[in-house]
């Protein structure tokens, strides 16, 4: 039998297991099964027997890999994924440049109502994005939106951005706008964890507060610098509200315009949840390579640079 130290040291070993139990369960239950059946669905089909009419006209086989190779070779698809490429390059670097010149200001001494400025930039990122998209698309709309009206008061060009090359810009504002409040957080939350003796030791040298930035305070945040380019370019694959929302306002914005929105279009539009699963599966994958190559090559810097 076991004593009742025994007991104890099971119990002490057993405890941390206990509190991770309901995150497992949680886990394996919304997230691990549901992409196991996304993944298999994505190798199945419907056969139809004759017509199609009648019980077992229409069952579901084995297809392999052919929805897969008729993803790769689906135009819309490829022509959503290079807009989604596009639009990346725009909201990316301006998002995240903004976030760092935001939290370089607020991490400096000469800053006034560093806490409600904080909040200021910060709040965007708390509204959701479907409210930000109609928020926008209010401004965007010229019979309605005041910045047209200032405009034709003043006499000045209207142009349309919900059409052709604005609209890039047009979804890029919105998401740049949600977006920068989260990482100018991640990037000061670094900056404030720098050491004050590092400054110190910085104005010693006559160091001026641009200098500061661009070699003690850029360089020591490149972690973070590095996360929340990681978080961006999820995000930006992944875009699909703000295009959803827009499209009733504009006829530029199609069903398929971005890779989310082609899986949800031959989903729920076309009922075609085999071949949606598979584009699921793809741009899932083409998520994990970008970012499993770049935190790679993220590491690799960092350990040559130690090395030095």
């Amino acid at each position: 039998m076991r004593t009742a130290a025994g007991r104890r040291s099971y119990g002490v070993k057993a405890a941390p297991y206990g509190f991770l139990l309901p995150a497992a369960v949680l886990f394996l239950l919304f997230f691990a099964l549901p992409i196991g059946y996304a993944v298999w669905l994505s190798f199945r089909k419907v056969k139809v027997s004759g017509l199609g009419l009648g019980s077992g006209a229409r069952t579901e086989v084995w297809a392999g890999f052919q929805n897969y190779t008729d993803a790769l070779g689906d135009s819309e698809l490829l022509a959503g994924a290079l807009r989604v490429l596009g639009y990346g390059c725009i909201v990316v670097p301006v998002m995240l440049g903004l976030a760092l010149l935001f939290a370089l200001m607020l991490d400096s001494d000469r800053v006034r109502l560093a806490p409600f400025t904080r909040l200021a930039i910060f709040l965007p990122y708390a509204i959701p994005g479907v409210v930000a998209a109609l928020l926008w698309g209010f401004l965007y709309l010229p019979d309605v939106s005041p910045f047209y009206f200032v405009l034709d008061r003043l006499g000045l060009p209207q142009p349309d951005l919900l059409d052709g090359g604005p609209l890039y810009l047009a979804l890029s504002n919105i998401a740049v706008w949600g977006g920068t409040g989260f990482n100018m957080i991640v990037i000061y939350t670094s900056l404030q964890a720098i050491p004050a003796e590092v400054y110190e030791a910085a104005k010693l040298d006559g160091a001026t507060p641009l200098q500061t930035a661009l070699r003690i305070k850029i360089p020591m945040v490149a972690p973070s610098l590095v996360l929340t380019f990681f978080f961006s370019i999820i995000a930006t694959l992944q875009v699909f509200s703000e295009p959803t929302t827009l499209k009733p306002l504009t006829n530029s914005v199609s069903t398929t315009w971005s890779p989310l929105m082609k899986v949800y279009q031959d989903a729920f539009g076309k009922g075609d949840i085999y071949a949606a699963a598979a584009q699921a599966t793809l741009i899932a994958l083409v998520t994990l390579a970008l970012s499993f190559g770049f935190l790679r090559a993220a590491n690799r810097r960092t350990r040559q640079e130690a090395g030095r």
